[in-house]
């Protein structure tokens, strides 16, 4: 069947997409960003060219992404994005396979059936034949190779570009979990905001997004030298360019509300799990992935605040595809786990 089959896992994100095609590995990885001419209303860019524009095209050209916080927001432009990411991603095989793919998606937790419907459809549209749905934080428990199916707590809190999602896992399934709207796109809000009141200085989301992983950080940790950076934007006041310098403090502060709303549903989730379960955790801590965990200090702040070892994955961007691609590699034997997928209850062991 392997002829007809050209299977593959992807992480359909807020930010980014990345594509994992069976006995490959990862293919793909570009920015979740589309560029629409709106007189025609042709389809100009995808991915990483039309992330460039974000900011610099003229009134009747919109770079847009059409995920928000992990949900579709635009049917038809999501099912053009997908339909390009399938057909680079599988080149000139893509007329043999199309319309013969099977697809692993990860979706953040608690969509409803209408969001997942939404995915399953844009997919199937975009060329795929099947559809498998997967919570995030079990893909990316699989892909960090977590004892998932042992009868033991793994806590994983996969921080993305719209959602954080935060979930307890165990015997093959989720526990308890919660997804946060508190993630990469709020972190570059809250510096935006904080650089328009503090230094009356309006700059765009690219230069937010630089300072945050230049110079950003979740917690004043003593042995790291504090830093500072210079940064372009138009004065509030006057509209002409202007330059001023943002320091590591400064982006704590300004990252400090949303950072609190993420270790407190993280505490909630936790608190909320069999006593068997948060023991577990004394011993095996927390994991982390998603791009968001790459924000310096974000482990130490979580570690302090909760009191049990952080351990962030290695590659954290890479963690949820990489779960996709085992269970796409390994899809027999992983269907129990897929959201949508109808196991007979004589099955389930």
């Amino acid at each position: 069947m392997s002829l007809f089959h050209n299977d593959l896992g992807i992480d359909l994100g807020t930010a980014n997409s990345l594509v994992y095609i069976k006995g490959k590995g990862i293919v793909l990885n570009e920015p979740s960003v589309v560029a629409i001419n709106q007189k025609t209303g042709h389809l100009l860019a995808v991915g990483r060219e039309a992330k460039q524009m974000v900011g610099r095209t003229p009134g009747h050209i919109v770079a847009i992404r059409p995920l928000i916080n992990g949900v579709i927001s635009d049917f038809e432009i999501t099912q053009e994005m997908l339909r390009h990411f399938l057909k680079k991603s599988q080149g000139k095989m893509w007329g043999l396979f199309n319309k013969r793919n099977r697809v692993v998606i990860g979706v953040p937790c608690d969509l409803t059936e209408v969001e997942r419907k939404a995915v399953e459809d844009a997919s199937r549209n975009a060329g795929a034949k099947e559809v498998y749905l997967v919570e995030e934080p079990l893909a990316a428990a699989i892909g960090m190779r977590l004892p998932i199916h042992e009868p033991v707590g793994n806590v994983v809190i996969d921080i993305g570009g719209g959602t954080s999602d935060i979930a307890v896992i165990s015997l093959g399934g989720i526990v308890h979990s919660v997804s946060l709207k508190v993630a990469g796109d709020r972190f570059n809000e809250d510096i935006t905001r904080y650089v328009k009141e503090k230094c009356k200085l309006l700059i765009g989301e690219p230069t937010a997004e630089e300072i945050k992983m230049t110079i950003g950080s979740a917690y004043d940790i003593p042995e790291v030298e504090e830093q500072e950076m210079s940064i372009q934007g138009k004065d509030m006041t006057t509209g002409l360019p202007r330059v001023s310098t943002v320091e590591t403090r400064e982006v704590r502060m300004a990252l400090q509300k949303s950072l609190e709303l993420l270790v407190a549903a993280a505490k909630s989730t936790i608190e909320k799990s069999p006593p068997e379960l948060v023991g577990d955790l004394m011993e095996r801590g927390i994991y982390l992935s998603g791009g968001g965990s790459l924000l310096r200090g974000i482990d130490v702040l979580i570690e302090r605040e909760i009191g049990v070892p952080v351990h962030i994955t290695d590659d954290p961007l890479t963690t949820v595809v990489r779960g996709t691609g085992i269970i796409i590699e390994n899809l027999d034997t992983l269907r129990p786990i897929l959201l949508n997928e109808k196991i007979p209850k004589s099955a389930i062991g």
